[in-house]
């Protein structure tokens, strides 16, 4: 799936010229003409502007268009701002809505908050203001609706491959696999969105031309193309089919793991690492990366407050050690783990360790679990080391 750059969602240019194709919809709501043409004149230039004088026709028109931000009146006949906004909000969940207070009080701006809206101002509004207001706002609506584009195909891609699942039990194996795709894929492209919203965090302040913001807005739009590529990864080994262990390349464990705990967990998992600093193996980057993954995120609901990795040789081999301090499991459930399929989790799918063991075996390596009620997990792996 093809995307636009998240550089590109939150930088606009406010010098060059917008052409009517590109300018965002935007409405405005007031039952005051004077105000409600003053404010569509202010930001006709820059966005397109529809007005409505009542909120019963605001909520209409909202029916039948997708708008990128609605500028509206608290204080309104018949049916007044923080109503028309809760109404508003059954109708489009993703528009960004600034209302405007004549009383600027702190109570309704929180009145506002709480129903919805996602900014005030006082009325009558400051000109510039208004439009900065809108600009961002439009860029936020922006990024929203593409962050509920993305968990709408994530959802229907889940329900479809389920379905396959109940309707092609002679191929389950297939369909399995393609669970543990949509398994795989749902942490990074969480990461996405996180990262996603931090951006347009930052993006609302760079008009303050801090070179330091701007050093955090590159790191983190870096972080967002590495975790974009490892999606795209994950869907083309799909596509292509499991990865031969003769197209492995030399990789260092180590450096593997130090890159799923800054893009996958946001470097805030309390990882210690001890024994060897460099772990060479033959394999494939992001297919070790999907173990690791796995490791940590079961760790991690597992109440872990703490992993700890140690890394030895052994011979022709390397030996990783990975202990939490989580809730670990019974006999019985570790049992039922080696069978695979099971979970501890209300919302799991079990295929965690599924994916650990099929991707271990794919690089030589064996896999061994340990752990007991109360003293945490301990997972032993043991890769063959790569030749000189």
């Amino acid at each position: 799936m093809q995307t636009a750059s998240f550089r590109d969602l939150v930088t606009q240019s406010n010098t060059s010229p917008i052409t009517p194709a590109e300018k965002p919809a935007v409405l405005v709501v007031d039952d005051e003409y004077g105000p409600r043409e003053s404010i569509a004149f202010t930001l006709a230039a820059e966005f397109a502007v529809d007005t409505a004088g009542r909120a019963v026709d605001a909520l209409a028109k909202l029916r039948e268009k997708s708008y990128a931000a609605v500028v509206m009146d608290i204080r309104m006949p018949e049916m007044d701002g923080i109503r028309a906004l809760e109404e508003l909000r059954k109708i489009d969940q993703e528009v960004s809505v600034i209302m405007l207070t004549g009383y600027g009080t702190l109570l309704t701006a929180q009145q506002a908050m709480l129903a919805g809206a996602n900014q005030y101002l006082r009325k009558p509004p400051d000109v510039a203001e208004l439009v900065q207001a809108v600009r961002n706002q439009s860029q936020a609506t922006r990024v929203r609706r593409q962050q509920a584009h993305i968990n709408r195909e994530t959802a229907e891609m889940k329900a479809t491959l389920q379905r396959e699942i109940a309707q092609n039990e002679p191929h389950i194996w297939q369909s399995r696999a393609s669970v543990e795709l949509v398994h795989d894929l749902n942490n990074p492209l969480t990461v996405v969105i996180g990262y996603s919203t931090l951006l347009l965090e930052e993006a609302r302040a760079i008009a303050t031309t801090d070179p330091e913001l701007g050093r955090r807005m590159e790191e983190y739009a870096m972080m967002v193309e590495r975790a974009a590529e490892y999606c795209q990864h994950l869907s083309e080994n799909w596509r292509r089919g499991a990865k031969k262990a003769a197209d492995y390349q030399r990789v260092d464990l180590i450096k593997v793991i130090q890159e799923v705990r800054q893009v996958i967990f946001f470097n805030n998992l309390k990882i210690k690492h001890s024994g060897l600093g460099e772990a060479v193996v033959r394999g494939s980057t992001f297919e070790l990366m999907r173990i690791f993954q796995n490791l940590f995120k079961n760790a991690q609901e597992a109440g872990a407050s703490e992993i700890e990795l140690s890394v030895a040789r052994n011979g022709e081999n390397l030996e990783l050690v990975v202990a939490d301090n989580g809730a670990g499991m019974s006999a019985e459930a570790l049992l039922r783990t080696q069978r695979g399929g099971f979970t501890s989790k209300a919302t799991g799918t079990g295929l965690g360790l599924n994916i650990c063991r099929h991707l271990l075996a794919a690089h030589g390596a064996t896999f061994t679990l340990d752990s007991a009620p109360g003293k945490g997990t301990k997972v032993r792996l043991v890769f063959p080391a790569a030749k000189v």
